[in-house]
């Protein structure tokens, strides 16, 4: 009994890196990846056209860093055992509280983010708590918090508001050499989320919960509180998303996070990482991975000129396959 009550602990001598290094669930998504990549250079190569030009590269990176974003704190929820499908209508009225308050001024920006960061956290405390006061599922939980956020946005916009000025621009469109501003973004985020999982007591205690909240109680685990905080990264993550589409749009759009699809291709993203939907197993490496798959499928779809109905088959396809070998691999 006292084997099974101990908490996911770092072995000694074991550093963060190596972990990150050794996360087994993200090597399929990775070998795919390579694949894709290879795939695409032969099929443009034939027609004279470089896949693997600097345009090309840039528009797969500006792709992925919303979607991005977003997947890595959906992999912080569904690792702690839930998930939150109120990400796409949080990223647009996020994207619409950003443009609003903003009003087209610089001086406004700093008043956005912190509104922004505060409508999010709100949101998430919501989801968490239904989660976890009321015990209603996740899935039904947040999806009701969706369908609050759709009445919201459908009752008090008709189309884009807001201003956002020039210089917040920047993060949507500037590049460091090859290498998009919002994709840095991206990578912050997701090293932030890989640090927090791996080396602080919160992640611990996240992996616990999603590997068996019964046992992380008896722990003495508080795993109402481990869930809660969990929902409140999520949909941090989801204002962040928000922020950049802004940016990128130069105002705030009601049907921004719906148009993405961001709900579904998120958790498809986290799926195809290899993160378990029931939680306690996956990390953000492999999520990352997931989200360059998506894009580069994208890509592919996009110079092939293949129809958005073919593009949804092959997705489903695609994640079925990868969640068939995720299950033979864990048999």
């Amino acid at each position: 009994m006292t084997e099974q009550l101990k908490l996911r602990t770092v072995p000694a001598g074991d550093t963060f890196w190596r972990r990150l290094s050794a996360d087994r669930p993200a090597r399929p998504v990775y070998v795919a990846l390579a694949l894709l990549v290879v795939l695409g250079w032969l099929l443009f190569s034939l027609d004279g056209v470089q896949f693997l030009s600097q345009e090309n590269i840039v528009g797969i990176q500006q792709r992925s860093a919303a979607l991005g974003i977003v997947a890595v704190g959906q992999t912080l929820v569904i690792l702690a055992g839930s998930l939150d499908l109120s990400v796409a209508y949080l990223i647009s009225l996020t994207s619409l509280v950003a443009a609003e308050i903003m009003a087209g001024s610089g001086a406004n920006v700093p008043v956005a983010i912190a509104a922004v960061l505060a409508v999010s956290a709100l949101a998430g405390l919501v989801n968490g708590l239904i989660v976890t006061r009321l015990r209603v599922h996740a899935f039904i939980a947040t999806l009701g918090v969706a369908l609050i956020l759709r009445g919201v946005l459908d009752q008090m916009y008709d189309g884009p508001a807001g201003s956002v000025p020039e210089s917040f621009q920047h993060l949507g469109y500037d590049r460091i050499g090859p290498v998009p501003v919002s994709a840095l973004l991206l990578v912050a985020v997701a090293v932030a989320a890989a640090i927090l999982l791996g080396r602080t007591r919160l992640g611990y205690r996240i992996y616990a919960v999603g590997g068996d909240a019964e046992v992380a109680r008896l722990s003495g685990v508080r795993t109402g509180r481990v869930v809660v905080a969990a929902h409140v990264l999520c949909s941090l993550c989801a204002g962040i998303a928000g922020l950049l589409l802004a940016s990128r749009l130069g105002a705030g759009a009601p049907t921004v996070g719906t148009d993405g699809g961001y709900d579904l291709e998120s958790i498809a993203a986290v799926v195809l990482g290899g993160t378990a939907l029931a939680g306690g197993r996956g990390g953000v490496a492999g999520t990352v991975g997931g989200v360059l798959v998506l894009a580069v499928l994208d890509s592919i779809f996009n110079q092939l000129e293949v129809n958005s109905f073919a593009k949804d088959v092959v997705r489903g396809v695609v994640l079925v396959a990868a969640l068939a070998i995720y299950a033979r691999r864990k048999s």
